[in-house]
């Protein structure tokens, strides 16, 4: 259908219409899904919209003025109903974090283009290519968050669900014709139990930093010190902590810890704005991550030497196996199932099986491979390992 006819979509704003909607969308055996959340806008974000698509109706649920969307529970989680995303992992952390949504029969268009190889990923770029669908891409760092909603808002967000169907059918044929259904529904599974961040997690974001775990124990503790006062003025201006101060700013205040203005001022990112408004505060912090004793919980010690040749022998070779499909290097095994085999070193097809990130698929399809990549061992390896211990 050309983009200039699609009918108007359908605005559910109310319990009520939420009520109904549940009810279409139990008879529907697969439906399109969305989110849009408020993360460039807000300190915490929020899911704003829900996106739905049958084949007769482009529905968008404003999550914002109702008070729960728990009516929307059953159709996540039944086990016969294919909902269709596309990067389905943001969506679903975001759901799971904001209303405790459980999922299964999950299908990712974008995880299907990839493990086929497809030149595009993005959603914009596969509907232009595959349907003559031009996106606005000047609305993808669009407000969700704010009232009213311009029509433009909701059209360019229906248009994120409407050709999933369609585009789903496509690419279900190619992985059926590919005989690589079964890869896929291993992601697929994979992206069901998907679990948002801890408390705990989140409050230790400050190891995330890029070179956080390159700084000296006691810069980790001005470190952290700089973090939380950048968390109080981002939740305090209901800003994105982004948006306060960069992350390499912290960083570089924690490396240098700066003892007066005239030395902040130096530093990379502090603009004159930026030491009016935060000057006192950073020096404040600063003093107190310098008294306070360092964080009690450091992270893992540096990998070592055995683990990272090991880590090396198995991203090279994941990277002849992508390159000989054409497709990107964690399409084969993802990046953290390279890690856990390094590490742990199986050596019989028992002990890969408890390797987590690595599914029924890929050890049936990669077992035999990846143990005999790891049993290649230097000589010169087991004396480093005794020399360690």
């Amino acid at each position: 259908m050309p983009q200039a006819a699609l009918p108007p979509p359908i605005l559910i704003a109310d319990p009520a219409a939420l009520n109904r909607l549940a009810r279409d969308l139990s008879r529907q055996p697969a439906v399109g899904v969305d989110t849009e959340s408020n993360s460039l806008y807000a300190y915490r974000e929020r899911v704003c919209l829900v996106q739905f698509s049958t084949p007769t109706h482009d529905y968008i649920v404003d999550a914002l003025p109702l008070p729960d969307l728990s009516a929307l529970a059953p159709l996540f989680a039944n086990a016969r109903q294919q909902k269709i995303f596309h990067a389905a992992e943001y969506d679903l952390l975001c759901l799971k974090r904001d209303y405790g949504f459980a999922f299964a029969h999950l299908f990712d268009t974008m995880v299907a283009a990839r493990t086929l190889g497809w030149p595009q990923m993005g959603l914009a770029a596969i509907l232009e290519a595959r349907f003559g669908v031009k996106m606005n891409k000047k609305l993808q760092r669009a407000d969700w968050g704010r009232r009213p909603l311009a029509p433009e808002l909701l059209d360019y967000a229906r248009l994120d669900t409407h050709y999933l169907r369609p585009l789903h059918d496509m690419l279900a044929a190619e992985l059926s014709a590919a005989g690589r259904q079964e890869e896929a529904q291993e992601e697929f599974a994979r992206l069901e139990r998907v679990a948002p961040s801890s408390n705990n997690q989140a409050h230790a974001g400050y190891w995330r930093i890029n070179g956080a775990r390159d700084l000296a124990p006691a810069q980790v503790g001005v470190l952290r010190e700089l973090f939380v006062y950048r968390e109080r003025q981002a939740k305090r201006a209901d800003r994105p902590p982004f948006k306060v101060m960069g992350e390499q700013t912290l960083l570089e205040i924690a490396r240098t810890c700066p003892r007066t203005a005239a030395e902040l001022q130096e530093l990379p990112g502090m603009t004159p704005a930026q030491m009016r408004r935060h000057s006192a505060g950073l020096l404040q912090a600063v003093r107190r991550g310098r008294s306070e004793p360092p964080p009690h919980q450091l992270p893992q010690a540096r990998e070592s030497e055995s683990v990272r040749e090991r880590f090396d022998r198995l991203q090279q070779w994941r990277k002849r196996k992508a390159r000989a499909r054409g497709v990107e290097s964690d399409v084969i095994v993802p990046r953290e199932a390279l890690w856990e085999l390094a590490r742990r070193a199986p050596r019989t097809p028992e002990e890969l099986h408890k390797i987590e990130h690595l599914g029924p698929w890929r050890r049936q399809t990669y077992g035999a491979e990846i143990l005999a990549l790891l049993d290649q061992r230097t000589r010169s390896e087991p004396e480093r390992e005794r020399q360690a211990k």
